[in-house]
């Protein structure tokens, strides 16, 4: 299928790749189908394209890239709606908003995630209950703290670059 976006211009989705939201994402009922498109230029984040809106367009990210210890507890109702079968099937994206003069205080929805049933490529935004999961989380901020966190406790693997003394042998006499 071919569609024209205003960001990307006329791209070209195969079907297995179109994300239907049945309930819409709040505030933009009117587009159900969406595509993931990845930019390498933007890495980690990425574009949720409307397929019914050429000018609709989120910033989303994994919440895990800077908040390792996101969890998300779905209801029965998200899990019953999302056809989910397994933990192993869902997908989950927080929403990125970012400042227009200020990208640095880019802020990520991690109270009203995005979740995917990869398997049936169905989704929708689910809110979460977790009262440490805000609407507004700096997401630049928690990926610096993260970093700083990893290199405190990690300690570096070096491997030096030499050649290993021959093997002794123990030949008897």
């Amino acid at each position: 299928m071919k569609v024209s976006t205003s960001r990307f211009g006329e791209i070209e989705v195969p079907d297995e790749d179109i994300i239907r939201f049945p309930f819409g994402i709040l505030g933009f009922d009117n587009s159900s189908d969406y595509v993931i498109l990845n930019d390498p230029a933007t890495e980690p984040l990425r574009w949720l394209q409307s397929l019914q809106e050429p000018e609709l367009a989120f910033v989303i990210i994994d919440p895990l890239r800077f908040r390792t210890e996101y969890e998300l507890d779905l209801s029965d109702e998200d899990v019953e709606s999302l056809e989910l079968q397994s933990p192993e099937e869902a997908i989950t994206y927080a929403i990125v908003v970012i400042p227009k003069n200020e990208p640095q205080k880019m802020t990520a929805n991690l109270q009203g995630p995005i979740v995917i049933n990869a398997a049936r490529m169905i989704a929708k935004q689910v809110i979460s209950t977790n009262s440490s999961h805000k609407l507004k989380h700096f997401v630049l901020d928690e990926m610096r703290d993260m970093m700083l966190a990893r290199k405190k406790n990690e300690k570096p693997d070096l491997k030096l670059n030499r050649k290993q003394p021959p093997a002794k042998s123990h030949g008897g006499r």
